[in-house]
């Protein structure tokens, strides 16, 4: 029973995704359903944190959008989710960046992390 699971589990992940942490500015492409079209729509932020592991990974990206702060979580492996691509990388040390919900402007920068530092 487990390796039944264990290989339906393996077919729905996906291979060709990068490695998120959290500080990264990601590109999440997702598929948007509406009615009978179906098209892509990008979400450019930062990602607050990373959860879960296999399978049940997600990540809640956090940007600015017309002054208001919005957050949406992605399922990693979702058949929704196209592409994650990593814009830049930042360097943090936290795990869970909440502290960004206070701040907007440039107190809400982060640094970007040096070439070496993987």
């Amino acid at each position: 029973m487990t390796d039944l699971l264990k290989t339906l589990a393996s077919e729905q992940m996906k291979a060709d995704l990068p490695e998120v942490r959290p500080g990264d500015t990601v590109r999440v492409s997702v598929r948007v359903v509406e009615g009978t079209r179906e098209r892509l729509q990008n979400f450019e932020g930062t990602v607050l944190r990373c959860r879960g592991g296999g399978l049940d990974a997600n990540i809640t990206v956090r940007r600015i959008a017309s002054g208001i702060g919005v957050e949406r979580t992605f399922m990693v492996h979702s058949p929704r989710v196209e592409k994650i691509e990593v814009v830049r990388h930042g360097h943090v040390r936290r795990a869970a960046l909440y502290f960004l919900r206070d701040r907007v402007g440039k107190g809400a920068t982060i640094r970007e992390r040096k070439r070496g530092n993987l």
